[in-house]
């Protein structure tokens, strides 16, 4: 089973990606923003230390933290965005190696994908097989947030602020997915790195 990291800034289109990749290969998709989200959740990994450092009003009724009012909280802060950082990932890691313990035991699958904006800056970089980065120039990558999930201006801008530019990105990564054009385009550069593989079998 090898491991594949999949990365890149906001809006350029790992998801939809990572779908192609599900649906075409003998493989398992782990997002770490569902990770993230589960490890948030009352009586889970970070809950009660989260919210010691959040403000109350990012807590619903309910108790459970709201994705959307803690988003707008910590791009607001880099001081904020740190502390939560330093709590959420290392729990999500955690979750992450114990499924590629399982994976290889388990010897079922070809690969295992493993998606987050910032693997490169929370060390995957030692857990993966390979990094990919997935490509898409920010003109592209701000229109495709406007269009889909109706980002204002500032928000792209503070998200974009907060992760790593086009340089670094490609400087960590070993293999580069250009997504500025269409999907088609994009999955057939997919199955070209993958097509090598020896274990890869196409579903």
């Amino acid at each position: 089973m090898k491991v594949i990291g999949i990365t890149g800034g906001v809006g350029s289109g790992k998801s939809a990606l990572l779908s192609y990749v599900e649906n075409t290969y003998n493989c398992k998709v782990i997002l770490a923003d569902e990770v993230a989200h589960r490890v948030r959740e009352p009586g889970n990994p970070g809950y009660e230390s989260l919210t010691r450092v959040l403000p109350s009003d990012v807590l619903d009724a309910d108790g459970t933290i709201d994705r959307v009012r803690m988003a707008e909280q910590i791009f607001a802060s880099d001081d904020l965005r740190k502390k939560v950082n330093d709590i959420v990932h290392p729990a999500v890691k955690e979750v992450i190696l114990a499924e590629i313990d399982r994976g290889k035991k388990e010897e079922k699958l070809d690969f295992l994908f493993i998606e987050a904006a910032l693997l490169i800056e929370d060390g995957y970089l030692d857990i993966v097989d390979e990094m990919w980065y997935i490509y898409a120039c920010e003109e592209v990558r701000r229109q495709r947030l406007r269009e889909t999930r109706n980002y204002p201006d500032e928000r792209i801008d503070m998200i974009m602020k907060s992760q790593l530019a086009e340089d670094a990105f490609r400087e960590a990564c070993d293999v580069v997915i250009d997504n500025r054009g269409s999907l088609d385009a994009a999955c057939r550069q997919i199955d070209e790195q993958l097509k090598n593989s020896a274990e890869m079998r196409i579903k």
